[in-house]
């Protein structure tokens, strides 16, 4: 064996094991809406790193709390760019932009399914670092559409509610045999 091959074989355990802590369809918790984070403490940031790590492990560039059974308001994202993944605690957007796009979405815990979801093309959004001071953000495209997806899971919200009827029959063929061979 390469070394190359040695790495993805690495890079593919690293991700078998990231998919295995993060709650797939079906679970109780994803339609969970999310509490507010009021405590800004070690334990918030071990809740953080751990989450940076399964989305970079499972090669995402989103994570929700619920999303590892946290039911509290706190999301990573990796923006598009340099610079590296962030945490957010208690984010909310504050302002839409009037143009919206449909592009297909997929989501970590629903492995598998791309479905059509119509989002805002810009957002403004207010939110707290991990030592409770403020953040202001303005994002475009592929990092606004990643926010409003995190912020959905914080409301329970699944790309499941947001896509058209025929998408959502189809993915639901694929997901619900999945939850029924888990329950």
């Amino acid at each position: 064996m390469r070394r190359g091959e040695e790495l993805d074989l690495e890079a593919q355990a690293r991700r078998r094991t990231a998919f295995a802590q993060i709650r797939q369809f079906g679970d109780p918790a994803l339609r969970l809406r999310a509490r507010k984070v009021d405590r800004f403490d070690d334990d918030l940031r071990r809740l953080a790193e751990r989450m940076t790590s399964l989305m970079a492990d499972a090669r995402g560039v989103g994570l929700a709390a619920n999303q590892v059974g946290v039911v509290e308001r706190l999301i990573v994202i990796q923006p598009n760019g340099d610079e590296g993944p962030r945490a957010l605690v208690n984010p909310e957007i504050v302002e839409l932009s009037p143009e919206v796009e449909t592009s297909e979405e997929g989501c970590l815990s629903l492995r598998g399914v791309l479905v059509p979801v119509e989002r805002h093309l810009r957002v403004k959004a207010v939110a707290q670092d991990l030592d409770g001071a403020e953040v202001k953000l303005e994002l475009e495209d592929l990092d606004a559409r990643v926010l409003q997806h995190e912020i959905d899971h914080l409301d329970g919200v699944l790309i499941l509610d947001r896509t058209v009827p025929e998408s959502r029959r189809e993915a639901l063929g694929v997901l619900r045999p999945r939850a029924s061979l888990r329950g």
